[in-house]
């Protein structure tokens, strides 16, 4: 059973319009005979308590809908602008609501006990992401004794930063209703670990577990991976297509530095188009001779941080294409449509730098696609922010602080000017990490630690190691 806050239903032909996450849980789900469980995306006028059921090829599909004032308070509210912004360390943006959270506690009861109904006792359970931290809770409340997993796709903060949100210990007492509970990188995974012991009065129990009570959780870190062979077959590909003919045509042999995001305030925007303009301003001879597109979908538009992101975007962007554009040249492109996954592979792969620094983020698989989509013989150089998480497991990057713009702006400089062999050289040893712990990796890794890891009182694993000597 996979349940998650939206349901990525595939097209009647079965295929998945979403990213590589939903295509990787659509084949764990046909290959484990599973259920896909949560939010319609729809909105209802009465509060939906049985979920409607969809079949598409060999995976299973359970949707409920919503009502108006559940999206208000679970989602757009506690979620979105109490939760988001806390554990991307955003404390002066998140707002704490009791109406909110009560509201977020009723959605994860509602979804536990039509999940409930539908659980067998030899089934496992996987939920994603902070929408459902308390489902675990609300299933062991209705008697479930299932083996039940979570992954936590974002950051997840330092314990002095969890705790200054209120109720953020009743969120903690939850996730020790979790058999099993993954993160993205090891900091992650030892701020959680941390904030169990010193705020929800866990015991450590060897070096990934905690107990309290007669139940045992473990926490790992899992870093997410992405079909790294798939997005490479989509960049060799799709430059014949016209949308990346024509962009390759419009650039008259001027070099391309590329960004894409989700226009958010964690990936660090503004902040981005600052240090590209300093990069022009410290290079003049640049000017001209390269173009930055940044690609940002709008998100969550009804949230009034957003809608402030999106005029400092605009006025920021405006400001430097103004002051130092010429009539013939726009320093920055920027398009706020969403692109397919296989057009952005063909924008990635004739992109000379990547530019990924986002001010926090869980782990980033734009940084991941955009070595996969690379020619191997002719690659391009990745910026990346050492608060993303795939910075741990790309350490061969140009590893920048996205605050400081000077630096970011010398790494831009630096890219450009990377002699062939150090890009072939970054990019081998980059690429080889991606292909070892793709995505397929990622969902056999916790499924496989979910399904064989030994109720409390047992054992973890670093206790059976030490018994077998």
């Amino acid at each position: 059973m996979v349940v998650s806050n939206r349901v990525s239903l595939p097209d009647p032909s079965g295929k998945i319009v979403a990213g590589g996450l939903a295509v990787a849980l659509k084949d764990a789900l046909e290959r484990h005979q599973g259920l896909w469980f949560g939010w319609s995306g729809r909105i209802s006028a009465q509060p939906c308590e049985e979920p409607t059921f969809l079949e598409r090829g060999a995976a299973h599909y359970a949707v409920m809908d919503l009502t108006a004032q559940d999206k208000q308070e679970y989602y757009s509210g506690f979620a979105n602008r109490a939760l988001w912004p806390l554990m991307h360390y955003r404390i002066g943006l998140s707002e704490f609501s009791r109406a909110d959270y009560g509201g977020y506690r009723r959605v994860n009861r509602a979804f536990a006990r039509a999940l409930a109904r539908l659980l067998k006792p030899e089934d496992v359970v996987w939920v994603h992401d902070y929408h459902l931290m308390p489902l675990a809770s609300e299933l062991r409340a209705l008697g479930a004794a299932n083996r039940i997993g979570y992954f936590h796709h974002i950051p997840w903060p330092a314990p002095e930063v969890l705790g200054v949100l209120p109720g953020s210990c009743d969120l903690l007492r939850g996730m020790l209703d979790y058999d099993l509970v993954g993160l993205q990188t090891e900091r992650d995974a030892d701020n959680l670990r941390r904030a169990l012991i010193e705020d929800a009065q866990a015991a450590p129990v060897g070096a990934r577990s905690v107990e309290r009570g007669a139940r045992r959780t473990r926490i790992k870190a899992y870093p997410i991976g992405i079909d790294f062979d798939a997005f490479r077959l989509a960049a060799e590909r799709t430059p014949a297509t016209r949308m990346v003919r024509e962009t390759a045509k419009s650039l008259a042999q001027r070099r391309l530095i590329m960004s894409v995001d989700r226009l958010d305030y964690s990936k660090g925007i503004p902040e981005r188009m600052e240090a590209y303009e300093r990069f022009l301003l410290a290079n003049p001879d640049q000017r001209g001779a390269v173009v930055f597109l940044q690609i940002a979908p709008t998100s969550r538009a009804e949230v009034p941080e957003y809608a402030k992101l999106t005029r400092q975007t605009n006025e920021t962007i405006g400001r430097i294409n103004g002051e130092l554009g010429e009539p013939d040249w726009t320093p920055i492109r920027y398009v706020t449509s969403a692109y397919p996954r296989a057009a952005l592979a063909g924008l990635f792969r004739m992109a000379r730098v990547g530019l990924v620094t986002p001010l926090r983020d869980g782990m980033n698989l734009v940084a991941k696609e955009y070595v996969a989509a690379q020619d191997p013989a002719d690659p391009g150089a990745l910026v990346l922010s050492r608060f993303a998480g795939a910075a741990q497991q790309l350490p061969q990057a140009l590893i920048v602080n996205p605050n400081d713009k000077f630096e970011v702006a010398e790494a831009i400089r630096q890219a450009l000017d990377m002699p062939l062999e150090e890009r072939r050289a970054r990019w081998a040893a980059m690429a080889a990490t991606l292909r070892r712990c793709d995505v397929g990796w990622w969902t056999g890794a916790f499924l496989r630690d979910l399904r064989n890891g030994e109720r409390a009182p047992g054992l973890d694993d670093d206790q059976r190691r030490e018994a077998a000597g």
